[in-house]
Formats: structure tokens, sequence, C-alpha cells
């Protein structure tokens, strides 16, 4: 049984609704053994501030990173700009990303990209337990949404080549 908690207006359609659920044991009542959401303490008056980071993914490698080998070291894509930093569509991406968050209302503070070719990060900022840990889950599914039609995957490990 899916037991609705939170609702965002959908930025992709007019007058749609994102809903995040809890899953619950048919009983309506009980969390089901996978509702990790169940467990939080919910403190409304605790702030968090997320900071995801991720890899934009295009033909099993990170955005940006040539057929054969490795991209230049780390270094100039921290905070970079310019298409020898960060690419051709990430940027496009990342602000169509936080544009996406703000109309749905999550509280999205901010972009960069990161140390790694093709590797960005968005902060999230939420107060009470519950609500911060849905607007991170809403966040991240925008950004898969948003990708699909870019052609492009997110991982999210941050390390994804292991320490190379």
């Amino acid at each position: 049984v899916l037991k609705p908690v939170a609702i965002y207006p959908d930025p992709a359609r007019t007058n749609g609704v994102l809903v995040m659920c809890e899953v619950m044991m048919p009983d309506g009542v009980t969390p089901h053994p996978s509702n990790a959401r169940a467990t939080i303490l919910d403190d409304e008056d605790a702030w968090f501030g997320f900071e995801q980071e991720y890899f934009f993914y295009q033909n099993g490698r990170p955005l940006g990173f040539p057929e054969q080998g490795y991209p230049a070291p780390q270094g100039p894509y921290y905070t970079g700009v310019g298409y020898s930093n960060v690419g051709d569509v990430a940027r496009e991406i990342v602000e169509e990303h936080l544009d996406l968050c703000l109309a749905a209302g999550i509280n999205h503070e901010g972009i960069n990209a990161e140390v790694a070719k093709g590797q960005w990060e968005f902060q999230i900022f939420g107060k009470g337990s519950k609500k911060a840990a849905d607007q991170i889950w809403m966040a991240r599914y925008l950004l898969q949404r948003l990708t699909e039609k870019y052609g492009i995957d997110i991982e999210y490990h941050c390390k994804p080549l292991g320490d190379t």
C-alpha cells in the first residue's frame, strides 16, 4: 500500500503533481520492511544541508572523457567554466535542473562543477528530517528524468572509476 507523504508541483506538466510515498503493509498502518523513511526520527526544527555529487555518464563513461584513457588531471574542472572544462551540455542540464527544482518548491540552493571531468554537485536545504530527505530524493528524480532527453545517465557513486 502506498501512503502519500509529500506533494510537489510537477514543473514538466500543466496541473501535474509529483507524489512522494511511503510503502506500507496491507493494513495501511505498519511500515513495510523496505520503508526506510518510516525509521527517520522527524525533528521539524532540525536543519539539513545536502551536497549531492554525481557524474554525467554517456556511452559508458563520464561526460567529457576521451574514448580512450583519461582527461587532464583534476584541477581546472572545479567550479569550471568553458567548453574544455565542463563540456557542451552539462551547464544547460544543471541550470535546467535548478529551474525544475525551484518550480517544484524544492529548496535548491546551488550548483557547481566538481573536481573531475563530468562531475557536478547540487545543494539542497531542508528544515525537518523527513522534509529534507523528501526534497533530496525528489531533486534526484527530477535530475534523472531531465537527463533522459539528453541521452545521459547519472552516476551517484563519488568515485565511479576508483581512485584514478
